[in-house]
């Protein structure tokens, strides 16, 4: 095995390092979320995304990018919201052709019960996780990360 194989394993070794930490907050998160607040990650994620956003709305491909999702899987997830009430599709004023989403009341008050929950669970996964010898240092690098971007 050469020098090149060594550092492709290396980045391999760190993907399902990283695939590893991030099933385990995931599964953590979605039992906890769906549980208490009828809500899944991703729903959350796009309710979070959406509260963080100068007007409360975005631009679906932009809600895409921030879910981590295809514009067609993200065209459903916006419909069961929408249906749900917990956000509305508003047409752009300066591009009719666009559609922004934005968080409605409903969508606010879902989103503030289920912040504690999410943050709660978030810290207690990042702890467990900080307790198996693999994920440490990804945690511990996870857990500087706001700290260097200050």
């Amino acid at each position: 095995m050469g020098i090149a194989d060594d550092a492709v394993e290396v980045r391999a070794s760190g993907w399902r390092t990283l695939a590893a930490l991030h099933g385990l907050i995931e599964t953590a998160l979605e039992r906890e979320l769906q549980a208490g607040h009828e809500l899944s990650v991703v729903e959350y994620t796009v309710l979070d995304a959406l509260s963080r956003q100068d007007g409360w709305h975005m631009r679906m491909a932009q809600l895409a990018r921030a879910a981590a999702l295809s514009s067609s899987a993200t065209t459903r997830l916006v419909n069961r919201l929408e249906d749900r009430g917990l956000l509305r599709r508003i047409l752009c004023e300066d591009d009719r052709r666009g559609i922004y989403t934005e968080l409605t009341p409903a969508g606010s008050k879902t989103l503030g019960r289920a912040r504690p929950t999410h943050d709660r669970v978030l810290e207690s996964a990042l702890q467990e996780a900080a307790e198996v010898p693999e994920l440490a240092p990804l945690v511990a690098a996870l857990t500087a990360l706001p700290a260097a971007a200050r």
